[in-house]
């Protein structure tokens, strides 16, 4: 056929295996290497592999050599484009894109006070030239020159504030080139352009003999238009368009825009002086496909022009008269399903489970579409469950790798080296080769933090192990630090390099699986980059260069390696142009993600670019759409909605509205799938009605319960028995979290040692220097206890207050000539069923009157307990403290029957402190308890429970007092499933 060719694959056809199709059977008349000497040029390297894959299978078993596959490039997405020979030599090199955005950074920096305003940092500074490398890439893509056009952009109607951006810009085009030529290398994006525009005039003036096609490409930008005019028009070669509605009537045609489905299409045929009719069908898709036929029209009516829409029910009625009985919408509809997920979790279960249900029956391919790489992974992991890993293009993030998390730990512990999260997370990586480090953690790395090495080391002083991992760790971080302010980035890669070596390294001296596979070999180019090109950048502080090394690692994407399953694949919107499966899933239908927003342009607004040359920033919606509009046309498609993304709710994709609405124009209901949604919901259900738990109650033998309890102990008993079981019997102990928030537990032991220490060196504190002791005895326990020195700032008012409220509450209680006993322990034992139990009590403070009385004083840095609590038995904490001493349980100090039973409250507030007596001699028996009864009750109360739980009936039921759920938590009301029994319903006696 004469002249230039140009041939259409319909979005309902397999693309990639009708090419291949094609190919074999016009070629193979020509003899059996006639298609090995052809060429043919994809847009992406996946797109070569899947048409190497479909020439495979199109010759049905037979021995094939296929002809040569070279991506092409897709100018915007980064593939590297295929080299045509000599036409390459007397070009430079492309820049290495890290070098490429650390000397962008640099000029940037360089630049900044262009900026005005903001202050300058590394990472600032990298954020800013990634933005200024696109806007660089545009312009070469789109082969603009815009020197002059920006001294003319300001001139213009446009605000004053672009003033800045242009004095910017002119400064960085002018710089940027120039660097570039001192370096000998050129962007890679402006070597693309210009071997493909060198291509097009070589084939243009000297077209190739053989046997060239250009299949798949939409040429987006002008060089590509240019090269595919030249391939069409070559003796032997073709271009093969991918999608293009041949059905779309010539006014619908004239109103496409950029956000159009067919937009990119209708550029690159108006460049070349070609219409719709000049476009032939690809001979192999020319089978009658019916179904096909009419989702085709249906996807393409819906994404018809806005201003085309007004007539869907006219064009609805069209469609009927051509199918004749047949509703074309109907069996359109055939094969396309929906699906609305209420969160992303639910959709990537959903998904995973339409992929895992494919693999059912045998041959069966599927494949997951989603622009939404964050969704991609969730689908990824969730296969796992089932041992099946799809061959996915989405990867991970470099900062998500171990390689890129133990960098990112390292950087984190340079700026704060005595985080126990951070030294925690260095201890369990996988890659540190470090000895036991279960005594480090549980001593030194969780609760409080501590603020020192030297703090740290001391809680491990007599922990030989701990303590020489503790002091590695510090050799580790202080080889991390900084010795000025702001130092360059090469040495602190270099710092971060060497720390990782060191942490891998084994017995034998090797660093193991350290840089090892495709997350080891990423984060090594990246930190040799940083070391080799770091000085191309501003010195950055421990911050700076943490913020700036996360923000180079997320921007790299590490593909997956290793064996994946041949019929399972996750792709982006781009891959799955030419690849088709059985079963498509199209995930990510909301507005913002598929299609995805406009980019946003930091140095030019949509007027400046349109003045310049450039496309709008809408384009990428009309590519995202084409792209749409040729998956939703395969045989079985589900789409994939999900109604609330990030905890928010999310807006339907617009393509998604259209077709629901045109369904419902025509009377037609697109399917759904709600039985896919029951399984997703279903998965990690149990099986049968749900059955609500009742409230645990374990019975242990009688010889394993505890035969000696404290007085706290005691109160616990009365409250939650089952937290005795938990702790006293079972002996778990809840472990601290690392970096605990200094609390009311710890201010709590900080006043008991303030207490103590005033007590024992009143004589020399008292009277007019003890505030000031107690002030100082406090704050001194918060910082032993791990207290930042900020904290200890805002608590050093209320230290003072306190102290102050202390200082006059000793003096009047000592007025008498009492005898004060502080801390000091004590026990009590009695015989229940034949054998011995014991209750002992650490008491706060006990004073001696001349009376023979023994006052009793518990400190409380919160609310005390109430009286009626401490009547009914809830807190017997001073009343069996008092029957302690009245028995004459604590040695050194004689028996004394019961006086005042006092809580000290000690805030720091208004008012500082306050005397809560819930007992004494005289008292009412309401408000203040007689003294004598209080104690006898309490202790009589405990001979009772002690028996209770002396019989093996008995059980240890979880919150027996539900009052005091919210007032006095417990670190064992998850394992006793407090929630679920006491909102289940419970039934029964309690």
């Amino acid at each position: 056929m004469a002249g230039p060719r140009w041939f259409n694959i319909p979005a309902h056809r397999p693309f990639v295996q009708d090419l291949a199709r094609g190919l074999a059977d016009t070629l193979a008349p020509l003899g059996p290497e006639a298609l090995s000497q052809a060429t043919v040029l994809t847009p992406t390297r996946r797109g070569a592999r899947a048409l190497a894959d479909a020439f495979v299978a199109a010759a049905e078993s037979r021995a094939i050599l296929p002809p040569q596959m070279r991506p092409l490039g897709d100018l915007e997405e980064g593939e590297p484009p295929f080299e045509p020979g000599d036409l390459a030599l007397d070009l430079p090199a492309a820049i290495e894109p890290l070098r490429r955005r650390l000397e962008l950074t640099r000029l940037v920096a360089d630049h900044w006070g262009l900026l005005g305003g903001r202050e300058s940092s590394a990472a600032a500074a990298l954020e800013m030239a990634d933005a200024l490398g696109a806007f660089l890439d545009g312009l070469q893509i789109e082969e603009v020159a815009v020197e002059r056009g920006l001294a003319e952009l300001v001139d213009a109607e446009l605000a004053e504030h672009w003033q800045v951006s242009r004095v910017f810009l002119e400064a960085a085009l002018a710089a940027w080139p120039a660097r570039l030529a001192a370096l000998g290398v050129i962007d890679v994006s402006e070597r693309r352009v210009r071997l493909l525009r060198r291509l097009a005039e070589h084939w243009t003036d000297a077209p190739p003999s053989g046997v060239v096609v250009a299949a798949g490409s939409t040429g987006t930008a002008p060089a590509t238009r240019d090269l595919l005019i030249a391939i069409a028009s070559a003796p032997q070669g073709c271009v093969v368009l991918p999608g293009l509605d041949q059905d779309l009537a010539k006014k619908a045609w004239a109103k496409v825009d950029v956000q159009h489905p067919q937009g990119a299409l209708k550029r690159l045929l108006d460049h070349a002086r070609l219409g719709i009719g000049d476009i032939a069908t690809w001979p192999a898709s020319s089978q009658p496909q019916a179904a096909g036929r009419w989702r085709r029209r249906i996807v393409n009516e819906a994404l018809r022009p806005a201003e085309e829409t007004a007539d869907w029910l006219s064009v609805i009625d069209t469609l009927r008269r051509e199918a004749g009985g047949l509703d074309p919408i109907a069996e359109g509809l055939k094969g396309l399903s929906l699906m609305s997920a209420r969160s992303e979790e639910e959709a990537a279960t959903a998904a995973a489970l339409l992929l895992r249900e494919t693999l059912e029956t045998p041959n069966r391919t599927a494949a997951l579409v989603s622009p939404d790489q964050a969704l991609a992974r969730r689908v990824t992991a969730k296969l796992a469950r089932w041992g099946v890993v799809p061959d996915s293009s989405a990867g991970e993030s470099l900062a998500g790798c171990p390689c890129g998390v133990l960098a990112g730990l390292l950087a984190r512990a340079a700026l704060d080296p005595l985080d126990p999260v951070t030294l925690l997370a260095l201890l369990k990586h996988p890659f540190a080769r470090l000895d036991d480090s279960a005594g480090l953690e549980r001593r030194a790395l969780r609760g409080p933090r501590a603020q020192t090495w030297a703090t740290l080391r001391a809680r491990i002083a007599d922990a030989p192990q701990a303590l020489a991992l503790a002091e590695g760790l510090e050799t580790l971080t202080s080889g991390l630090a900084w010795t000025a302010e702001a130092e360059p980035v090469a040495e602190a890669a270099g710092r971060i390099a060497a720390a990782m070596e060191a942490l891998a390294r084994d017995g034998d001296g090797g660093t193991g699986e350290l840089w090892a596979g495709h997350g080891g070999e990423a984060m090594s180019r990246l930190l040799a980059g940083l070391i080799a090109d770091g000085d191309a950048l501003p010195p950055v502080t421990e911050r700076g260069f943490l913020d700036l090394l996360t923000r180079l690692m997320e921007g790299e994407t590490i593909r997956s390696g290793g064996a994946t399953h041949p019929r399972l694949r996750i792709l982006g919107a781009i891959e799955a142009r030419l690849v088709r499966a059985d079963r498509l899933v199209l995930a990510g239908l909301e507005e913002g993600v598929w299609p995805a927003g406009a980019p946003l342009d930091p140095f030019l607004s949509r007027p400046m670019r349109e003045r310049l040359g450039l496309p709008s920033p809408e384009r990428r919606i009309g590519l995202s759409a084409h792209d749409f509009a040729q998956a939703a046309c395969a045989p079985e498609v589900i789409l994939l909605h999900t109604e609330r993304r990030e905890g928010a709710p999310s807006v339907k994709s617009r393509w998604l509205w259209r077709l629901e609405i045109l369904a419902r124009g025509a009377g037609v209901a697109i399917a759904q799938r709600p039985e896919v949604l029951d399984w997703a919901r279903r998965l990690d259900r149990p099986e049968g009605p749900p059955q609500p738990v009742g409230r645990p109650a374990p019975r242990p033998p009688v010889e394993d319960r505890p035969r000696k309890l404290f007085v706290t102990r005691v109160e616990t008993l009365t409250r939650d028995p089952y937290a005795v079981w938990a702790r006293d019997i079972l002996q778990l102990r809840a472990l601290a979290p690392p970096d605990e928030a200094v609390d009311a537990r710890i201010r709590g032991t900080a006043i008991h040692a303030a207490f103590e220490r005033l007590a024992q060196t009143w004589p020399a504190d008292a009277p007019e220097t003890a505030a000031d002791a107690f002030e100082a005895y406090y704050l001194e326990s918060l910082a032993a206890e791990g207290m930042a020195p900020e904290g200890l700032a805002r608590e050093a008012a209320l230290a003072r207050e306190a102290a102050r409220w202390v200082a006059d509450l000793e003096v009047a209680r000592r007025a008498d000539g009492r005898t004060v006993h502080v801390e000091r322990t004590g026990e009590l034992t009695f015989d229940i069923g034949g054998e011995p139990f014991t209750v002992a009590a650490k008491a706060d403070r006990i004073e001696i009157g001349p009376d023979g009385l023994g006052h009793v004083l518990d400190f409380k840095t919160g609310a005390a307990p109430s009286a009626k609590m401490v009547r009914t038995g809830f807190s017997p904490q001073l009343t069996l403290t008092a029957a302690i001493l009245a028995g004459g349980g604590f040695p050194g100090i004689p028996a004394a029957p019961p006086g005042e039973l006092t809580y000290l409250e000690v805030t720091g507030r208004k008012p500082a402190g306050r005397e809560e007596v819930r007992a004494s001699p005289d008292g009412d028996g309401q408000k203040v308890l007689q003294s004598q009864a209080a104690t006898d009750g309490a202790l009589d109360g405990l001979v009772r429970l002690a028996t209770q739980y002396a019989d093996p009936a008995r059980g240890y039921a979880s919150r027996l007092a539900p009052q005091f759920v919210k007032l006095y938590a417990s670190d064992y009301d998850h394992l006793a499933r407090v929630f679920e029994w006491s909102t289940s319903g419970e039934e029964g006696e309690e």
